[in-house]
């Protein structure tokens, strides 16, 4: 009894003033929960009222092109930010433009697909074929409804992850410019060895690997995370303006200790520093070059994801393993890595393994249909994406690939009009 009292009159007074001021603690409390809520069901709405068209885009047979066009087809796209206000993005559940670029492959084939808004159609079609003017744009239904619409069930089973990067945004990828052969020149197609294990799948199992996008306004590289970056690798502090909250915990940090010792004063010595050439390594001046490269390109808010399903007799997790092999490649241990999210891999320990296992399968399943933007994000380059999204190069003989066989011609100059 005595611990009971000693309890009650220990929160006594915080229930008193619970009881007082109710109405202003509870709503405050209700709104940091009730938001992500709400964001999350207007968004989708919005974007369940969108028209969208899937288009599947076939290369040419004898394409001598890399990732560069590629990277100016992410450079228009970025041309279609618009700034939304307060209210279009809290009450209408608006945002900014979206495309999803897919890389499926199916039963041994491998397809590219992207998924747009319809009123971007003529947009995205005019932009392929003015890099591309061999190449075959179609519209397709889209290739989730082919599947069933939960899974795992009886017969089919899945593995997904989110992917992320192991450092911050600024830092880049290694990007197509690297993948060449030191000898003769010739460009190594980074995308080879993942359309190489698409098209070993055998049939009944499947690949999907997705890249959702939105583009970000200029104003994001004045950002203080990313100057910070920029800052500490040339050595030089940071100019950017400290928070009000940041400015309280310095002064509550430094105020036992100035009353319990001494003041002291202390001479500032400036010290003489060498040019910033000479106290960089090879390797850092190199960094420092490639984030400032990034910095001056058009930057997307990233969502990356990628599936593997397939009938349960078949499944293999080896294909997983395969894939992000493949995916090492984009890899630089000095600039950024690209790898699984730990957070959303489908697996479950401890308590209630299978149920849970089985409700973050069909979650990411789920979240992959409705191309969101739920999870881990980053920002990406449109050199970034362009390495990691292009359309293979003629060298690239992976049989996988649907490739259009005859050119486009044009109508003869003398042909009669009636």
């Amino acid at each position: 009894m005595d611990f009971l009292s000693y309890i009650s009159n220990t929160f006594a007074p915080v229930i008193t003033a619970f009881y007082y001021f109710w109405w202003i603690i509870l709503p405050a409390f209700l709104y940091f929960g009730f938001k992500p809520l709400w964001v999350d069901y207007s968004r989708k709405k919005r974007g369940a009222s969108l028209q969208w068209t899937m288009l599947e885009i076939i290369p040419p047979k004898n394409l001598e092109k890399g990732p560069k066009p590629m990277e100016s087809i992410f450079h228009v796209i970025a041309g279609v930010l618009t700034t939304l206000n307060t209210w279009e993005v809290w009450g209408r559940g608006m945002f900014t433009d979206r495309f999803s670029f897919e890389l499926v492959g199916s039963d041994g084939e491998a397809h590219f697909y992207i998924r747009l808004q319809t009123r971007f159609r003529a947009l995205m079609e005019s932009q392929i074929y003015a890099q591309f003017p061999d190449a075959e744009v179609r519209e397709v239904p889209d290739y989730v409804l082919n599947f069933p619409r939960v899974i795992p069930n009886k017969d089919w089973d899945i593995w997904g992850t989110d992917l992320e990067q192991t450092k911050p945004d600024p830092y880049p990828i290694r990007t197509y410019d690297k993948f060449e052969e030191s000898i003769t020149g010739t460009m190594i197609d980074p995308l080879a060895g993942i359309i190489e294990i698409m098209g070993a799948l055998p049939p009944g199992q499947h690949i999907w690997f997705q890249i959702v996008l939105e583009p970000l306004p200029e104003v994001w590289k004045d950002d203080k995370k990313q100057k910070d970056v920029v800052a500490k690798l040339a050595g030089r502090a940071s100019n950017a303006k400290m928070t009000l909250w940041q400015d309280i915990v310095d002064v509550l940090s430094n105020l036992f200790k100035g009353l319990s010792a001494p003041v002291e004063f202390k001479k500032s010595e400036k010290k003489e520093e060498q040019p910033l050439e000479f106290r960089l390594t090879p390797v850092e001046k190199e960094v420092l070059k490639a984030i400032e490269e990034n910095l001056g390109k058009n930057a997307y808010k990233t969502k990356m994801r990628m599936l593997y399903l397939g009938k349960k007799e078949g499944f293999d997790k080896s294909n997983v393993t395969a894939f992000f092999g493949a995916m090492r490649q984009f890899n630089d241990l000095n600039l950024n890595n690209i790898k699984p999210e730990n957070l959303s891999k489908t697996y479950a320990n401890y308590v209630s393994v299978a149920s849970r296992l089985i409700m973050r399968k069909r979650k990411i399943y789920r979240r992959y249909k409705d191309r969101d933007m739920d999870g881990k994000k980053f920002v990406m380059s449109a050199t970034e994406l362009a390495t990691i999204y292009h359309f293979p190069h003629m060298e690239v003989k992976a049989p996988a690939i649907a490739r259009v066989e005859a050119k486009r011609g044009s109508a003869p100059a003398n042909l009669p009009i009636e």
